[in-house]
């Protein structure tokens, strides 16, 4: 029988748990953790897995520092439904106490298919939550006699730094505290459609499809009309607060609003008035949903709907009618990165090998046909962090960080992030304006590279088009790009005169020509017109990232190294971290 363990230790009369049905098996695994306030305070850690929750009560929480360990005793599994569960199971049944939707999200297994891991004994996982972000494993221990599987849940990979105490207890789900949920009139839990003994006037129906205001619309039929016993607010999560300032908002049907720009700046400024955003590398796109039809649109109103069909699919599934969001939709990279270049290929890449698609919102400007933007720029973060609360796993929130920028700086360049995006948080969304309110920094990966010849120029330019540049490889000098910005008259005309002493009549690079005409390599016919140079020039070159036929894109040059031998000169790249 299906969740046997699970069936029997409960009265569904008597509590407001899911029922034991199993879900369908699907390729992505949710994971979810639950702060569950019963005899002893403990954390239960869940992983979707052929259609149930495998389960384990971790005692003392997770592990934050590597090497770390924690134990973990494995319960029953629990139905699929069980990861939005949050309320309080009453006195007198198994496991009375509060429940909270601690921390939600996707998970991986590391080097194989979850079930088998689970069934030898350890599970590599990768989670990729709101709180919890990293590596951990799960081994099983010997038995030693006990009723239960015990497990140790160590913390693998790098350190997760500590959870500030405003997320220790807040639910990911709803906002709410332990105590706010206990204490709560009304509570956001499960009831089957089943009739059942108990009549209690606290239980209501938790849809993930549910919506801010508490009228159905015109035409949704008396039956519906009859069933709209949902307080507000439901399952957006949004605080009563917000849904009486929403009340008092202008009405405007959801609709394309030319998205706010970003002004490129120099370095990133500071003070309490400035929080920072990552800056992803992708597709800016507004998300808008009006009841059953949904858009996604580009920054120039292009139609990406179809284009990005998994993004626009999460954004039926919202728990809101209506809606406008803002953000980006990215193609990440094995290190969870976002790239350009993958979003590119997307579309043509083989169905097994498409990268992961997600899309990060990071502002909302129209919420249940009630115009937002006037609001600060916090408020409305507030409405799409919870709006987002249950969403699929390709819809992200892009959070807000508050830390001082160069410290910002650092920690994203060492993860290979493209920038960094800082915004005033109490400015409105200033639609299609470049105002100063966001501002962009951008940096690049640096690396030194061997000047082996140069382009013709065109154009109003002198001396030289573009540099051409690569690193050496097993004694060979192997072409990396056409580096073609950085220059300005003075420094073409300099460059140019050392040049002469060292032009020769043979193509240097040993990869050239290239079989394959690609925009950032050279074909035989481009070489005829190049000036081949002894390579014997080190040039600094700043650029976003590496290609997949092993091109830099956007490359800029930043000078000459006068300290660097030409054949200590290789491709770097980057290490693991440790």
């Amino acid at each position: 029988m299906v969740l046997q363990e699970y069936r029997a230790k409960r009265d569904f009369k008597r509590t407001r748990e899911p029922p034991p049905r199993r879900g369908p098996s699907r390729p992505t695994g949710l994971f979810v953790v639950q702060k569950h306030d019963a005899t002893r305070l403990h954390y239960d850690f869940r992983l979707e897995m052929d259609g149930v929750l495998k389960s384990w009560a971790v005692p003392k929480g997770f592990p934050m520092k590597r090497g770390d360990r924690r134990l973990a005793i494995q319960v029953e599994d629990h139905p699929f439904e069980y990861r939005d569960f949050e309320g309080t199971i009453p006195e007198g049944n198994y496991g009375a106490g509060t429940v909270m939707v601690w921390d939600s999200g996707t998970y991986e297994v590391s080097g194989g298919e979850p079930a088998r891991a689970l069934e030898a004994g350890k599970l590599h996982l990768i989670l990729r939550g709101h709180k919890l972000k990293g590596e951990w494993t799960l081994v099983q221990m010997r038995s030693r006699g006990e009723d239960k599987p015990q497990w140790l849940l160590l913390k693998s990979g790098a350190d997760l730094p500590p959870l500030p105490r405003t997320q220790e207890d807040r639910s990911v789900l709803t906002g709410r505290s332990l105590a706010q949920i206990a204490g709560a009139a009304h509570k956001r839990e499960w009831q089957s459609n089943r009739t059942t003994g108990g009549n209690n006037p606290d239980r209501i129906t938790a849809k993930r499809s549910a919506a801010v205001r508490t009228v159905p619309r015109a035409g949704a039929g008396s039956r519906r009309a009859a069933n709209s016993t949902r307080e507000s607010p439901p399952g957006t999560g949004l605080t009563k607060s917000l849904v009486a300032l929403l009340a008092n908002l202008p009405s405007a049907r959801p609709g394309f609003v030319p998205p706010m720009k970003a002004v490129l700046a120099a370095r990133l400024p500071e003070g309490r008035s400035w929080v920072y955003e990552i800056k992803f590398d992708g597709v800016r796109a507004l998300a808008i949903k009006d009841h059953d039809r949904v858009r996604l649109v580009s920054r120039n109103e292009k139609e990406l709907t179809t284009q990005y069909a998994l993004i626009s699919k999460g954004v039926a599934m919202l728990p809101v009618e209506q809606a406008v969001l803002d953000g980006e939709v990215v193609a990440v990279n094995p290190e969870g990165v976002s790239s350009f270049q993958l979003l590119q290929t997307y579309q043509s890449a083989p169905e097994n090998e498409k990268p992961p698609l997600l899309f990060y919102v990071f502002d909302v400007l129209n919420i249940e046909g009630k115009d937002v933007t006037a609001l600060p720029l916090w408020q409305r973060k507030e409405m799409a962090e919870r709006i987002l609360g249950s969403a699929s796993p390709a819809i992200r929130f892009s959070g807000s960080i508050h830390t001082q920028s160069q410290r910002v700086v650092r920690a994203m360049q060492a993860r290979g992030l493209e920038g960094l995006l800082a915004k005033q948080k109490d400015s409105p969304y200033q639609a299609g304006k470049r105002s100063g309110a966001w501002v962009k920094f951008k940096w690049s990966n640096e690396q030194e590279f061997v000047i082996g010849g140069y382009t013709e120029p065109k154009g109003s330019r002198a001396h030289f088009g573009a540099l051409l540049v690569g690193y050496y490889e097993q004694e060979k000098l192997i072409f990396a790009a056409k580096v073609g910005t950085g220059f300005d008259e003075r420094l073409l005309s300099s460059l140019y005169q050392r040049f002469q002493k060292l032009i020769r009549p043979s193509c240097p690079f040993a990869n050239l020509p290239e079989k394959v005409a690609v925009s950032r390599g050279l074909t035989a016919r481009e070489m005829r017109a190049c000036t081949w140079l002894e390579p014997k020039l080190v040039c600094q070159v700043r650029f976003a990232e590496w290609t997949r036929d092993g091109h830099l894109r956007q490359p800029a040059f930043l000078g000459l190294r006068e300290d660097k031998n030409p054949r200590e000169v290789a491709r770097e790249k980057p290490t693991s971290a440790s």
